[in-house]
């Protein structure tokens, strides 16, 4: 029978796993989506790809913390990570926010991209699904920056869905306003995360 220590440790390295998989997937993701929406013109995927790079600062922080040979807390480091990754979040809402009224205003077109529209219905679904059993483990270890950061995982699939569909309409029915109101969805979700991640660093305090 496994003691306490050896199962915290078995759901450690399940942990770990999972962050480096997200690592892993959003590393890949910012690369084709910021490529595919350069291409396309698409500030919506250009934002997402930009959201991708915030993911992996978040899942890196996770892993920082869930390492077995971290088994004590470290609040100030940890609220720093949080504060970093708020004004992150907060730089990229205005960015998009900025572009998205520019684009709504001017009427600028964004280019189709068949691919872009593919690849964020998969990644929806992996973010869902890495979310949900993000959530499961950080109740079983009591981990804070892992329920943070699944929470953010879980945001990630919500703005993917936001984007495609965004995507999809202009491709499918010509609604070019669609992209950067994607964008603006973005830009508010991004926000919302900032003041979370702040909340949490002012908690820790």
């Amino acid at each position: 029978m496994s003691s306490p220590a050896d199962a915290r440790s078995a759901l450690q390295r399940t942990a770990l796993r999972l962050e480096y998989a997200t690592i892993a997937w959003n590393l890949a993701e910012a690369v084709l989506t910021i490529v595919l929406g350069v291409l396309a013109r698409s500030l919506a995927l250009i934002g997402f790809g930009a959201d991708s790079i915030i993911e992996v600062f978040a899942s890196s922080v996770v892993v920082w913390h869930v390492l077995p040979r971290h088994e004590t807390d470290h609040p100030e480091r940890t609220r720093l990570a949080l504060r970093l990754v708020a004004a992150a979040f907060v730089l990229l809402a205005v960015v998009l926010a900025a572009a998205a009224a520019r684009d709504l205003f001017t009427g600028r077109r964004a280019g189709e991209s068949p691919l872009g529209i593919a690849y964020l219905a998969v990644t929806a679904v992996v973010m869902f699904t890495l979310a949900a059993a993000k959530h499961r483990l950080a109740r079983a270890l009591g981990s804070s920056p892992l329920r943070s950061e699944a929470s953010m995982t879980f945001l990630d699939g919500i703005l993917s869905s936001a984007t495609l569909a965004g995507l999809a309409l202009n491709a499918v029915l010509g609604w070019w306003w669609a992209a950067p109101r994607a964008a603006l969805v973005v830009a508010v979700a991004a926000l919302n995360e900032a003041r979370e991640n702040l909340e949490e660093a002012r908690e820790l305090g």
